[in-house]
């Protein structure tokens, strides 16, 4: 487990709120030098506390429908779970893919422009992994409220 200090979570914050902060700008509100910053911002890296990415909205450009898609699988053995993964990761339009325990077996995003493309788009999956698929329910999401925020000064208590 990685260690994290306050100024760490500080920095993550920040980082959460907006992604190409400048150094300058972090190391004001952090109280920190700007070396120290990009030291922290370095090792949490390295140590894979944070992926530096952006966050993109589809419906932005062109696609209206963002599907959350539930998966049950049976008799599945692993190279057939390995196969039905990586066909998923590779379709473009599954945004998501998540193996989740429960009363689901996958967790899937998939996004679509219109009802047409996303028929096309279950069948094609469902037609060609039929066999290994149970059940399957979607629901449209409709709004998005909060998407992986993590208030870490809250999360973590580095004052513990």
């Amino acid at each position: 487990m990685v260690k994290l200090d306050k100024k760490d979570c500080m920095i993550l914050d920040i980082l959460q709120r907006n992604c190409r902060a400048p150094l300058t700008e972090i190391a004001g509100e952090v109280g920190l030098s700007i070396d120290s910053v990009k030291k922290r911002m370095n090792r949490m890296l390295a140590e894979k506390v944070y992926y530096p990415k952006i966050q993109l909205r589809p419906r932005n450009f062109g696609f209206a429908n963002i599907v959350d898609v539930k998966i049950r699988l049976h008799n599945t053995t692993e190279d057939e779970l390995e196969r039905f993964a990586a066909y998923l990761s590779g379709h473009p339009r599954v945004t998501e893919v998540f193996m989740i325990s429960g009363e689901w077996d996958l967790s899937l995003v998939i996004i679509a422009r219109d009802a047409i493309d996303l028929g096309r788009t279950t069948s094609q999956i469902r037609n060609r992994f039929g066999k290994i698929i149970n059940s399957w329910s979607e629901s449209l999401t409709t709004a998005s409220y909060k998407f992986e925020e993590y208030r870490m000064l809250e999360l973590i208590n580095p004052e513990r």
